[in-house]
């Protein structure tokens, strides 16, 4: 089980009620799980994007991706403009 920090960005910060937060899984999909308790930001996370220090996860099984020890997880929800 890896220990870390999960940073929210825009509307996903507003559902969450903090810009970031520790946790303790050892999946991103384990992660997601346990934040998805927050209904306000399960919705959110539908449309989000994920980076687990610093590498894109892209449409790879969330449930697939182990995280490290001290990992930093972003979620990021689409941007408008460039």
């Amino acid at each position: 089980m890896a220990t870390g920090t999960v940073r929210y960005w825009a509307a996903a910060k507003a559902a969450a009620g903090v810009a970031e937060e520790p946790f303790d899984a050892p999946t991103l999909g384990a992660l997601l799980t346990r934040i998805s308790s927050n209904p306000d930001l399960a919705q959110v996370l539908r449309r989000c994007s994920f980076l687990v220090n610093g590498a894109p996860v892209g449409t790879r099984d969330p449930h697939s991706i182990d995280l490290p020890e001290g990992a930093v997880v972003e979620v990021l929800p689409p941007f408008a403009g460039g």
